[in-house]
């Protein structure tokens, strides 16, 4: 028992005390310990450039710059369908307002799907740099990744200049500090991505299965760009010899995620097929609009419901549907078709008819297969005998074989930027079949988070 003495002190507080205080620190120096070994825990999730420098983690690095560019085709919900959207490709069948004021032609600058575009455009860029410098540093004798790493860069920056207003901002995120990036015009987009895919193009010099893979790629793509230039001549001449069966592809897995067209076209039904007839009833006239689903194309089959039993996510819509691509179904980010495209393009604008015409009829003749679909042969086209027909059956043509591959929108504006045709000609017009009327968007805005960067005011313009 304790015992009290004279000053109310106890007569034990030493051997006490001591043995307290010896084992507070002794708890305080475990605590301490323990806390260490936690704060010493490498994070997973951050890579620092110390950490990538051998050959390795260099492919890896150029691994992930990969996955992220599969984001902005079909492992995402991309422009690639945004810009579908705003142009005739798709229509509403969504519950986000972000979905119909798109398909509207009325997009607030704070849509927040846009955003997430932007951002996944903006990451490829980043990413693309950081797996140039690894694998130059680490593994320089992997060129055909190398130049890949230069097609997703290239490719990110022609659809920026394809989907978007004239002002994009374009920095440097892998600077110390990251550079704020300035506004940029279509044009200069167009001719950095030129830039970019003239790059790739060094490195895609062998004769490897990879190197020739890559070159065609860049070249198709660069092709592509060529034709936002208005170099007709150029882009023909950039593809030539590229086989009709060429593929560069994005694919998907149980493990590597899903096609996303797929998901949010037939699998959720945010999406419906475009069509120049909208609503329920189908009474409701989209001028201009190319009837994807009602044209009966074997290039892309479609379901058009005539009741509820196929609503669409908002639970309004009777959503047309097509199954042109499965869960898995790779995409192709570029292939031998867009190589036939360029090619007619620049016949038809080199006055040859003739051949303009026969490329076309090749291709209808022999129907390559697209995604899940084998078309059947398709009857020959006869020549409209004007300038102005020949042009429109061009782009028709066209939109059926790059249906929802991203290319869409970008044509329609380039038939008013470098055909002389007027919006009011070109993009849907009329009655919205969720209300109001459609607006004059004609491309997607650079959005509000932008503003952040004290470079940037907003779009320089909306023209096409």
């Amino acid at each position: 028992m304790t015992k009290i003495n004279s000053t109310g002190r106890s007569t034990m507080p030493r051997r006490l005390g001591t043995g307290l205080t010896l084992a507070l620190a002794m708890s305080a120096t475990a605590c301490q310990e323990a806390n260490n070994q936690f704060l010493n825990v490498v994070d997973p999730d951050i890579i620092n450039p110390a950490d990538v420098v051998s050959p390795e983690a260099a492919v890896a690095v150029a691994n992930g710059a990969i996955a992220t560019f599969r984001t902005t085709t079909g492992a995402g919900e991309s422009t690639w369908l945004f810009g579908g959207l705003l142009a005739d490709e798709w229509s509403t069948s969504s519950t986000f307002i972000q979905n119909d004021e798109t398909d509207q032609r009325q997009i607030q600058e704070f849509n927040g799907s846009v955003t997430n575009m932007l951002r996944n455009l903006y990451r490829v860029r980043t990413r693309a740099d950081q797996g140039i410098a690894a694998l130059q540093a680490a593994r320089p004798d992997a060129r055909a990744l190398i130049a890949e790493m230069y097609l997703a860069r290239g490719y990110t920056e022609m659809q920026l200049a394809s989907d978007f207003c004239n002002g994009v901002p374009i920095g440097n995120g892998n600077a110390t500090p990251p550079e704020d990036g300035t506004p940029k015009s279509n044009q200069e987009l167009f001719a950095i991505a030129a830039a970019s895919l003239d790059s790739g193009l060094t490195f895609a010099n062998g004769t490897d299965a990879a190197s020739v893979l890559m070159n065609r790629a860049l070249r198709v793509t660069r092709g592509r760009v060529a034709l936002g230039r208005g170099d007709f001549a150029g882009a023909g001449t950039l593809v030539t010899g590229v086989p009709t069966s060429f593929l560069y592809q994005h694919t998907f897995s149980a493990n590597a995620g899903t096609n996303t067209i797929w998901g949010q076209g037939i699998s959720s039904r945010r999406y419906s097929v475009g069509d120049s007839l909208e609503g329920n009833a189908r009474i409701l006239l989209a001028r201009n609009a190319i009837p994807f689903a009602s044209a009966r194309d074997p290039r892309l089959p479609v379901t058009i419901p005539t009741s509820g039993a196929v609503n669409g996510q908002d639970g309004q819509t009777y959503t047309r549907t097509t199954t042109m691509w499965g869960q898995f179904t790779a995409v192709d980010v570029v292939n031998g078709i867009d190589a036939r495209m360029i090619e007619a393009e620049s016949a038809l604008k080199a006055g040859n008819t003739t051949q303009w015409l026969a490329i076309h009829n090749a291709l209808r003749a022999a129907p390559p297969k697209l995604a899940e679909i084998q078309p059947t042969a398709m009857a020959a086209l006869v020549d409209p005998g004007t300038e102005a027909g020949r042009v429109s059956l061009h782009f028709r043509e066209k939109a059926f074989w790059t249906f929802s591959r991203g290319q869409r929108l970008g044509d329609m504006r380039r038939l008013v930027r470098q055909y002389g045709r007027t919006v009011a000609n070109v993009f849907p017009q009329g009655a919205h079949f969720k209300g109001g009327d459609y607006g004059g968007d004609v491309n997607l805005p650079v959005v509000t988070d932008e503003r952040n960067n004290p470079n940037f005011k907003g779009c320089t313009d909306r023209l096409p």
